[in-house]
């Protein structure tokens, strides 16, 4: 049903353990919990339709790469939403890339699990610049046909948005639409980690020392 927006993310060298104190933390070492972490805040764009709503995201070693769990309550029953990395939690959110969905139950309640690169090692970048294909030549965000050149930049942030403006709108939100779904049609954002610095985001942490007890 939802198609992939992807931008470049690659991995790149580790850096020394370093956990945002507002929104992570690593469990006791003698916790059988290997994982980081953290909650995401409600959207201010939200604030005055989903007032309740909340998320709770934890990273787990899963080999070379991590598992994210990302649960979320508090929303619209039955409804789809969509999951981003992002290089800024909040307007103008930098680069950012599709992660995927999660679909809430008759309670407002959903959750997912994506397996990739959440650490320190979460970038992306553009060496050069080609041709790029163009899926969507229409509509507010028509697809770009040419990539810029940009050095790695990196995405320690997350960010959660209705997958349907119309679906924001049922819900008593803004209507506005967003470019963050597959088709670009997407809603306004209702979550995200805005708890932490901007440039001190909850996955900028040692991947290397998280795997060591896996």
């Amino acid at each position: 049903m939802f198609k992939r927006l992807a931008i470049l993310a690659v991995p790149t060298a580790i850096s020394m353990l370093t956990i945002s104190p507002l929104t992570a933390e690593r469990k006791d070492k003698d916790s059988d919990d290997d994982g980081v972490t953290f909650k995401m805040v409600v959207s201010g764009g939200a604030k005055g339709c989903l007032p309740n709503a909340s998320a709770t995201v934890r990273i787990s070693p899963n080999g070379p790469n991590q598992n994210m769990d990302v649960s979320v309550q508090g929303l619209p029953a039955n409804t789809p939403f969509t999951v981003f990395v992002l290089q800024l939690p909040k307007a103008p959110f930098g680069v950012a890339w599709y992660q995927g969905d999660i679909e809430t139950d008759k309670r407002g309640r959903g959750s997912s699990r994506f397996t990739g690169i959440f650490s320190d090692e979460t970038f992306a970048h553009a060496v050069g610049s080609g041709a790029a294909p163009v899926v969507h030549a229409t509509g507010a965000f028509p697809d770009a046909s040419l990539n810029p050149i940009f050095a790695p930049v990196h995405m320690f942030h997350l960010g959660i948005w209705f997958d349907s403006s119309e679906d924001a709108g049922k819900a008593g939100c803004p209507s506005t639409v967003t470019p963050f779904n597959g088709d670009h049609t997407a809603g306004i954002q209702v979550l995200n980690t805005s708890n932490a610095p901007d440039d001190h985001g909850p996955l900028r942490f040692d991947a290397a020392e998280l795997s060591k007890k896996d």
